[in-house]
């Protein structure tokens, strides 16, 4: 059986090592925090959204980049395999909105458990505190790369016969994602694709947005625009905070806008009444209008919106506060239905790596084999998870990816053997 040194002790590095334990590899798991799954035990809001129950269809559709790479790795680990896995260790599962697959617990630490305990009783040999500083790769005797093990930033060499780099990405560094993955990968003669944030909150330049702060719209729908051309639209929840915007929509539509941010601001628009169109809107206002006719436009409308959007919907209509309803004309009436169905927001950036959920970019896929994960410029050498350049929205499909790429990666390695 082989030697395998795994880098990276996250839900990538964690499955792997699983797996190659199952099939009696000598298994290293090299992590240089002092405990494992330091990012997994905060995904979710600590509750750890394992994956996604949705169909095959679904899933490529989640996956913003390089969808047609995972097929292969998918397939052979799927979602309903991983809920079959999970179940199987002893950790129950449970369905919530939108077919995301959580502990039943609500604890993300029984995740890291459960592998933890799966990593022991194959005897997988845990190094935490255990930095690598660099691949130690060779020639051989045809001339070709060959991975031969790794350096501690201790200075010891450890040989083994593979290694898996399953370092994460940028996101969230204080659990230890600082990058280095994509050094060893350069260094080993891989393209590093662009990285930036993706599932992170969105900074907009309207001085009435941090007045809203804290408030948060269910059934809106949100549109991102360049120019005429949508860039981005999906319906679901939004919160205001004192930078900007962020909640499921923004986040997902972080992934889609981001390469075209980096060039311009771009225009975002809420839909408040998202479950009317713009004549049923208008007939119930004009309901609201006739029961209230002798009334102010302010207090006819003031229980259509939250008090903290109140303020700021009188102030960018064009209907003066106090004019009585029975003398706003149709022209103000439409112009005030399109600012509920268009509430504007200028989005001038995304925030930093620091709150972001996953990076997108990363090694390029196409010097990937698709089937194994192993490099095609290095032997012996594998990539699998954030690392690579793969990512999807929100909802378990990015640990899905980490799964699915960690189980090929193992399932190759035994064919070889």
């Amino acid at each position: 059986m082989a030697k395998i040194l795994i880098i990276g002790g996250g839900a990538a590095g964690m499955a792997a090592a699983v797996f190659l334990g199952e099939k009696k590899h000598q298994v290293h798991l090299f992590e240089k925090n002092e405990k494992l799954g330091k990012k997994l035990f905060i995904t979710g809001k600590g509750r750890c959204n394992v994956t996604n129950s949705c169909d095959e269809e679904t899933f490529f559709k989640s996956v913003v980049s390089n969808p047609k790479f995972l097929y292969s790795a998918f397939y052979g680990f799927t979602n309903q395999d991983v809920i079959s896995y999970f179940e199987q260790l002893g950790l129950p599962l449970k369905e919530e909105r939108g077919g995301r697959m959580f502990p039943k617990s609500d604890h993300s630490s029984d995740v890291i458990k459960v592998l933890e305990r799966r990593m022991k009783e194959q005897d997988v040999k845990i190094h935490l505190g255990s930095e690598v500083k660099d691949l130690l790769i060779e020639e051989d005797a045809q001339e070709k790369k060959i991975v031969t093990g790794i350096l501690l930033s201790n200075g010891q060499e450890i040989k083994g016969d593979k290694v898996i780099v399953a370092t994460g990405g940028m996101s969230y560094q204080t659990t230890g994602s600082t990058g280095d993955g994509y050094r060893f990968a350069k260094e080993a003669g891989h393209k590093v694709t662009d990285l930036r944030c993706a599932l992170v909150p969105m900074e907009t330049k309207e001085e009435y947005v941090p007045r809203m702060q804290g408030l948060a719209l269910k059934n809106v729908s949100f549109t991102v625009k360049d120019g005429k051309k949508v860039l981005y639209q999906d319906f679901g929840e939004l919160l205001f905070t004192h930078f900007g915007i962020s909640g499921p929509l923004v986040l997902t539509a972080s992934s889609y806008i981001g390469k075209k941010l980096e060039k311009k601001e771009l225009r975002g628009y809420i839909d408040l009444k998202a479950a009317l169109t713009e004549e049923q809107l208008d007939a119930r206002i004009l309901r609201e209008f006739e029961a209230g006719i002798n009334k102010q436009f302010k207090n006819v409308i003031s229980g259509m919106f939250p008090s903290k959007m109140f303020p700021v919907i009188l102030e960018l209509c064009k209907i003066p506060a106090e004019k009585k309803v029975n003398e706003i004309t149709k022209g103000e009436r439409l112009d005030f239905i399109y600012l509920v169905k268009h509430f504007p927001v200028t989005i001038t950036g995304l925030r930093e790596f620091r709150e972001a959920i996953i990076t997108q970019g990363g090694v390029k896929t196409g010097e990937i084999n698709p089937k194994t994960m192993e490099s095609k410029k290095v032997k012996g050498l594998y990539f699998i998870g954030e690392v690579l350049d793969l990512d999807a929205v929100t909802g378990g499909f990015n640990l899905q990816i980490a799964w699915s790429t960690a189980r090929a990666a193992a399932e190759f390695m035994e064919e070889e053997e």
